[in-house]
């Protein structure tokens, strides 16, 4: 009998860009919203908030995971340039090297430099960059695709609260982006731990209380410097 398993780690690289933007995406701005809302803003000037806010937010989101992904991915090519110079200048050492390594996860003396010989026949680089960096394409650093999914998933995560604020009532503005944004919260942390794997319960907890807090103590500053406009 076959079995097919789904391995979540390959989706590790998108799936921390997409849950970390659409997060703060929704924290940010609905906090951004009820902290103007608080200061006894019109409505108005907190859609006008909001709507920077979720500009601002998704191009610094972009900016932060490209230069930030970019800098691992400039390490990860200096190793392999690295090793690639130490193959090219001491392959026998780097062979011995691998053998270690195999055996040291408990393959028998014999077999592990069977193991080394034939995966450094094929690919050498590629071996040492797997089993002796902790490089693999899995979790190889992507700038582009973490700048893209963390812009898109910040505006899809601020358009919530956003558009929530830009259909309730003034006088309720606050209320309703507050209970709302921390539905989407829970929903959020939900689906992050489901395809991670993870508990739903406590993924939705787990957001949605850092979430609550965000936005409680942006509430408390808005009201505490608050003016009437």
């Amino acid at each position: 009998m076959n079995h097919k398993y789904t391995h979540r780690s390959q989706r590790i690289g998108w799936l921390r860009a997409a849950v970390l933007g659409a997060n703060d995406g929704i924290v940010s701005t609905a906090s951004l919203i009820i902290g103007i809302a608080a200061a006894s803003t019109a409505h108005e000037g907190v859609l006008l908030a909001g709507a920077a806010g979720l500009v601002a937010g998704a191009m610094s989101m972009a900016a932060g995971e490209y230069v930030s992904v970019s800098s691992q991915a400039d390490t990860e090519n200096a190793d392999l340039e690295l090793e690639k110079k130490s193959l090219e200048e001491n392959y026998d050492f780097e062979k011995n090297e691998l053998t270690a390594i195999y055996e040291g996860r408990g393959v028998e003396p014999q077999l592990a430099r069977k193991v080394a010989d034939q995966l450094m026949d094929f690919d050498a680089l590629g071996a040492h960059a797997r089993d002796e960096i902790g490089i693999s394409e899995i979790v190889a650093a992507q700038p582009i695709q973490a700048a893209i999914s963390s812009a898109a998933s910040f505006t899809v995560g601020a358009a919530l609260p956003l558009g929530v604020a830009w259909i309730a009532p003034s006088n309720s503005i606050i209320p309703l982006v507050a209970v709302s944004s921390l539905v989407f919260l829970a929903f959020l942390g939900s689906i992050a731990a489901r395809a991670g794997g993870a508990s739903l319960i406590i993924g939705a907890i787990r957001v949605t209380f850092w979430g609550a807090l965000a936005m409680a103590i942006t509430a408390g500053v808005g009201s505490l410097f608050g003016v009437a406009v």
